[in-house]
């Protein structure tokens, strides 16, 4: 243990590039950080710290070192986080979710919470791409392509975009039977979307984009299927978000056939050797409740 806490140290006095600093980190006096640091330099027979009376800074042999030291004290953490976890998941599990399916997600979080009482949660809820690494997170839900390659991915579902209206606003308006007659209408546009002013429809070849307008603008496409159900034009919104509205009859799907393929939802986490069983139950949790929901 005493080795373990020399690679402590060291990280800490790295990344901060000073011993006080480091010991306030830690919670240990300055001189014992000093210690520790020239105990490790004497057993390796190396310098690692250039050290001024004004601040610290890595040789070259302490950056190679610095690097193959924090993981393996991440390596010893996720160690020891992995035994305690084994037999009940517990501890604090903080998520992401995105806006546009959070009201979804609610029912499906307290349902895990009442079946794994030892698991606090903290859920963030943002359409901002979250690095989940650098924000101390366990796991985010996210919808559409994924970027971040350094993530493990399990697909939850699939999530088609439906073009939505009352049956008053068609009544009176008219439907659209082709993409290209939306230029008559009065669109709601999400301002979720990569760019709300574009619609896209069509697969493979046939993809096409047609440009729509709209007085009215919302950042949720909860609040622009209610629009589209009171009767201010036609939305475009996931089929979660529809859902609702749809089987009580307050709006009606239109352009089904030209609609793209379906997008995928997904539970991502951090690659980890030993993976905290809080995360692997969430997960599994959330496979077992969405894998095969009819948004598609």
């Amino acid at each position: 243990m005493d080795r373990l806490e020399e690679l402590r140290v060291f990280i800490a006095v790295a990344d901060l590039q000073g011993f006080a600093q480091a010991a306030r980190r830690l919670g240990i006096s300055p001189a014992q950080a000093s210690k520790l640091i020239a105990r490790l330099e004497s057993r390796l027979n190396a310098r690692l710290l250039n050290r001024t009376t004004r601040s610290v800074s890595l040789t070259d042999g302490g950056r190679a070192f610095q690097a193959r030291a924090r993981a393996l004290i991440e390596d010893f953490e996720q160690l020891e986080k992995s035994v305690q976890e084994t037999a009940t998941p517990r501890g604090l599990l903080k998520i992401s979710v995105p806006v546009s399916f959070g009201m979804q997600l609610g029912p499906v979080l307290l349902d895990f919470a009442a079946a794994y009482p030892d698991v606090g949660l903290e859920v963030s809820v943002t359409d901002r791409m979250v690095n989940l690494v650098d924000e101390g997170l366990d796991a985010a839900v996210r919808i559409g392509t994924l970027a971040d390659s350094s993530l493990v991915a399990r697909k939850l579902a699939s999530v088609r975009a439906l073009t939505v209206a009352s049956p008053d606003y068609l009544a009176k308006c008219g439907t659209p039977r082709a993409p290209g007659e939306l230029d008559r209408h009065e669109a709601i546009l999400d301002l979720n979307a990569a760019d709300p002013g574009v619609w896209f429809f069509g697969k493979g070849e046939d993809r096409i984009s047609v440009k729509i307008g709209g007085r009215l603008r919302f950042a949720n496409p909860y609040i622009c299927v209610a629009a589209a159900a009171a009767g201010f034009g036609i939305a475009r919104v996931p089929a979660f978000a529809a859902a609702d509205e749809l089987r009580s009859g307050r709006v009606m799907t239109l352009l089904k056939k030209h609609e793209p393929e379906p997008v995928s939802m997904y539970a991502v986490y951090p690659h980890a050797r030993h993976l905290a069983s809080k995360v692997r139950a969430f997960v599994d949790f959330l496979v077992g409740r969405l894998s095969g929901a009819a948004w598609d």
